[in-house]
């Protein structure tokens, strides 16, 4: 879709792509997890294949948090992120401007490149209200990601969608055709090209229905949606009281109630009724997606991660010397069929060996680099289930005592999910009821660096969701690029997949419509004991010929199709070029 030019000038940029959160750097904290390192990793293969996109987030200036942990309780604490903005992104030479309760909040940008394996430039523009022209709470919106009421989350919204559109504008971005939300919190940007629209027709804003006719097809053409939420609770809404106090008279209340619900602002439905292609982001969450918003079609592409930014560096040498256009064509990666197996297994023994020194450094745990490691770490929350390994303790002992185990755990629990911070005590309570037999640590403040050390260095990675709540996952594909197997509830990503015992193994029932949503704790537990048991760590231990098999086929079955590179060309044609 663009020229082999390095340079793109704003005016020549097609797409715009907003995202609340966009993790491509430990040193740049902006993201939370999944869904910001996702859009993180969409932007990087937009930079590799020359895609002329232009990235919108907010500058987040505290980050999300830094997690603390209790050694012995495991009590979280958080305390702000500290960064330098100015040495990490650049000052653009532009302002825009929204009003919020009336008030004119003034808004500026900051750059960032993402640069492809081609050297073509992806440029990311975060929003930023914290400067002297305004109010102190005004200069706050743009700095805890994801933090305060409903009234500051609807603020960080306006700026996003609104205040992106506008500075957008601002800096010449003249040539923009399409507009992807990613996810609902950038919506209110489809209201903008709405009233845009309407104002340069000549539409009063007070006629629905001309205001239909002339604009809504306009905008719809325009825009993209994907949406990432398998639950209608972890949809976005504001109540029309906040809404209206916040916006005032930026449109009348009633066509935002036509487009975005009737009893309370809903972000989803706003997206949907304005954009021309939605999707969910993988083949079942497509089904749930269409449940939930019944009469709105969704299509489907499944997520996937930059194959060069969460390959070790130990695999990324041994593709180098057997796939050399892996980093330009991740599906190159089926090719790894051609390396020998013994190769894929020294280059994971490096990896393990550096998690392992890291962990006996860090935390004094003593692991063995010739123990079966299994790991589990993402957002500490109740639907992940991180607890089921330790349902039966006496179960897990006595596997513990047949075989050498050792597990590694890391994660955030959001700062107001009292759940998340009690699960991570509870397991921390796990941990010492087996710390006799089995090594376990829980790591502390698990962010991208972390994870690109313990993903490749574990022999497992193990994800146990509630069913079917998994809207995608990408944890697993991480794993699969460092040949990796995953060990998984059969929901999200791993329905597609999964091959038993080839990529690895599938934990609990296969997924029927009466089942789908049944999740038996005890069942699920002792399935993954005897898993392990009786089928996966004889494998490891026993047959570790195969072992090394199934370990080059996760690379060349998943991660040569789990990847940004195919996800992104998948938008082009189905989305972008439409």
């Amino acid at each position: 879709m663009a020229d082999d030019n390095i340079e793109v000038s704003p005016a020549d940029r097609m797409i715009a792509y907003f995202s609340m959160e966009i993790g491509f750097d430990p040193a740049i904290p902006t993201y939370s997890g999944g869904l910001g390192i996702l859009a993180g990793d969409t932007l990087k293969a937009c930079a590799d294949l020359k895609v002329p996109v232009v990235g919108v987030t907010l500058v987040s200036s505290k980050g999300y948090f830094i997690q603390h942990l209790d050694r012995n309780s495991g009590t979280q604490t958080e305390s702000p992120v500290e960064w330098n903005i100015g040495e990490r992104l650049q000052l653009q030479p532009a302002k825009a401007v929204v009003h919020i309760q009336g008030r004119q909040v003034n808004i500026r940008a900051w750059r960032h490149d993402l640069v492809g394996v081609s050297g073509f430039k992806v440029p990311i523009l975060f929003l930023d209200t914290n400067f002297p022209e305004n109010t102190e709470s005004d200069r706050a919106i743009t700095a805890e990601l994801y933090g305060g009421d409903h009234f500051y989350r609807i603020c960080q919204e306006i700026v996003l969608g609104i205040g992106g559109v506008r500075m957008l504008r601002a800096l010449g971005y003249t040539g923009l055709n399409r507009y992807h939300m990613n996810e609902g919190h950038a919506s209110f940007l489809a209201l903008e090209l709405f009233k845009e629209h309407a104002l340069m027709t000549g539409t009063p804003l007070d006629d629905f229905e001309a205001c239909k006719t002339s604009s809504l097809d306009w905008v719809r053409k325009r825009c993209v949606f994907t949406t990432h939420t398998p639950v209608a609770a972890g949809h976005d809404k504001f109540p029309y009281d906040v809404m209206a106090d916040v916006l005032r008279t930026f449109l009348p209340i009633d066509i935002v109630r036509k487009l975005g619900g009737q009893d309370a602002l809903n972000m989803t439905l706003l997206a949907l009724n304005l954009s021309h292609y939605v999707n969910s982001v993988a083949k079942k969450h497509m089904d749930i997606s269409q449940h939930l918003f019944p009469g709105y079609h969704f299509s489907s592409i499944t997520n996937g991660v930059h194959s060069a930014t969460w390959t070790s560096p130990e695999m990324q040498e041994l593709f180098d010397e057997h796939i050399p256009g892996w980093r330009q064509d991740s599906f190159e990666l089926r090719h790894a069929l051609g390396i020998p197996k013994h190769k894929i297994w020294d280059a994971h023994q490096r990896s393990k060996a550096r998690l392992v020194q890291h962990l006996n450094e860090r935390y004094g745990v003593d692991f063995d680099p010739n123990a079966f490691t299994i790991g589990f770490a993402r957002r500490a929350t109740a639907y992940k289930r991180a607890y089921l390994i330790f349902h039966d303790i006496q179960r897990l002992r006595k596997l513990g005592q047949s075989r050498r185990i050792q597990i590694v755990f890391g994660g955030k629990a959001h700062p107001n999910d009292t759940a998340g911070k009690e699960l991570i005590q509870k397991l921390f309570w796990n941990i010492g009821e087996v710390r006799d037999i089995i090594k376990i640590v829980y790591v502390e403040n698990y962010d991208m660096d972390l994870a690109r050390l313990i993903i490749p260095g574990v022999d497992l990675w193990l994800n146990t969701p509630a069913r079917p709540q998994e809207a995608s996952g990408t944890s697993g594909m991480k794993a699969a690029h460092n040949g990796v197997p995953q060990f998984s509830i059969l929901d999200g990503w791993w329905l597609e997949g999964h091959l038993e015992g080839f990529t690895g193994w599938m934990l609990g029932p296969i997924p029927t419509e009466e089942n789908e949503s049944a999740n038996d704790d005890s069942e699920d537990a002792e399935e993954l004991y005897d898993k392990l048991e009786r089928t996966i760590m004889p494998l490891y231990y026993d047959r570790n010929p195969d072992w090394r098999r199934v370990m080059r086929n996760t690379i060349a079955f998943n991660a040569s199709f789990f990847n940004t590179h195919r996800m992104v060309q998948q938008y082009v044609l189905n989305a972008y070029l439409l």
